[in-house]
């Protein structure tokens, strides 16, 4: 069984040919939730799915099950997947790839005449970006219960369409209750959507766990005032204030590496005038880490910064905390099965702990979990010239497939 390997032709003719579905003029894709693109994205996975001898169930939120039997049907499956909806300028490998990667998995099995002991199952989860719909993960979310499918169907989008509607417009709003369908393991395999494994030139990045990452709203009130009359040491200046505590942001993360990270991703400034001192500025906080000791260390340091710098300025400072997600350390049966994995087939490796959400977070919480990545082409992502090499998408295949088989164990 050493020497098994995947089709990396017949993959990457798979993933051209979905790519076709949305296609952009700059070669990326544009396929938004639960749109008549991504109906006919599902229709033509799912075709595939069957093609290659799976059943198909569809839960009520949307997220589509494509199963292989095993010798013992009542174990629970072994599972991978990932998303098929895309950005507005999305590319061809986001989510994509972890899901035709567990369709070629199937492929090759059945090719060599494989069975094995547990089913094999490849599932794709709705809304996953979250771009036309938010929460984002969210088929993924309502499956593990991190909200209510009521929840789900009442989002809505610009227009005012809820995904309980559109769901059943494209056809799939499915019957089975989100969470009735047991996972014995899940794998996902996923460009990584960062530099570190090309800068590092290694092949495969063994996953062993998620960062935690909390977000904030900040708003710096001042008075506005004429820029030219007021002197410097009589303003009440938001904007100077405010990047204060933006700097501030920056050195948290930097005095926690390797894995601490803070941003700053969106400023309005009031009244935004070339002469006017500003009077409020309004920005975003985001702030992420590997445990949770050291998400709550940073959170505590932003939170006692911005309660000296009120003090210090006697400008109004409000924080708010809007979102926040532990992290996730993922199991280490499933990392030890890619670790293995890759070994046994000679790539090249690495750690990385992933900076970015996946569906994976949520089947982590009902399942054992763990997560394959690949390189991309300068570390781009949610873009429409993301890229990936043809060999590195094979190689994360292959450890897919040999991960999932050290599971689901070959009889």
């Amino acid at each position: 069984m050493d020497d098994l390997r995947i089709n990396g032709e017949r993959l990457w003719a798979a993933l051209m040919e979905l790519a076709q579905i949305g296609a952009t003029v700059k070669g990326g894709v544009k396929r938004l939730a639960l749109t008549d693109l991504d109906k006919q994205g599902r229709d033509l996975v799912v075709r595939w799915g069957r093609e290659a001898g799976m059943s198909i169930t569809i839960d009520q939120i949307g997220n589509v099950f494509m199963r292989r039997d095993g010798a013992d049907n009542s174990l629970p499956p072994v599972m991978t997947g990932s998303h098929i909806d895309t950005q507005p300028t999305g590319g061809k490998f986001d989510g994509n790839y972890g899901v035709l990667a567990g369709l070629e998995v199937v492929r090759t099995l059945n090719e060599l005449n494989i069975k094995t002991r547990s089913p094999i199952e490849v599932a794709f989860w709705t809304n996953e970006e979250g771009s036309r719909f938010v929460p984002v993960m969210m088929g993924s979310g309502v499956f593990c219960g991190a909200f209510s499918l009521e929840t789900a169907y009442a989002a809505k989008d610009t227009e005012g369409k809820t995904v309980g509607e559109e769901l059943a417009r494209i056809g799939y709003r499915g019957d089975q209750v989100p969470g009735d369908h047991p996972i014995g393991a899940y794998f996902e395999t996923h460009i990584e959507q960062g530099p570190v494994l090309e800068d590092a030139d290694k092949v495969i990045g063994v996953v062993p766990a998620v960062m935690g990452l909390s977000w904030y709203d900040c708003v710096v009130t001042g008075m506005e005032a004429h820029a030219g009359p007021t002197p410097m040491g009589l303003r009440k200046d938001a904007l100077q204030v405010a990047t204060v505590i933006m700097q501030e942001v920056v050195a948290i993360a930097n005095r926690y590496p390797p894995y601490g990270r803070g941003t700053v991703g969106m400023v309005q400034v009031f009244p935004n005038s070339r002469n006017v001192i500003p009077g409020e500025v309004t920005f975003s906080i985001d702030l992420r880490n590997v445990n949770d000791e050291l998400l709550n260390t940073m959170h505590g340091e932003i939170t006692a910064f911005i309660d000296a710098t009120r003090d210090r300025t006697g400008l109004g400072i409000s924080l708010e905390r809007v979102s926040y997600y532990p992290p996730c350390p993922f199991h280490p049966d499933c990392v030890g099965a890619v670790r293995n994995a890759t070994a046994k087939l000679g790539y090249s490796v690495m750690d990385v702990v992933s900076g970015a959400g996946h569906d994976a977070i949520y089947a982590a919480r009902l399942a054992p979990a763990g997560m394959i990545f690949v390189p991309c082409k300068d570390g781009i992502s949610h873009n429409e010239i993301e890229d990936a090499k043809p060999e590195h998408l094979e190689a994360g295949c292959n450890v897919l497939l040999h991960a999932m088989l050290e599971r689901a164990v070959a009889v």
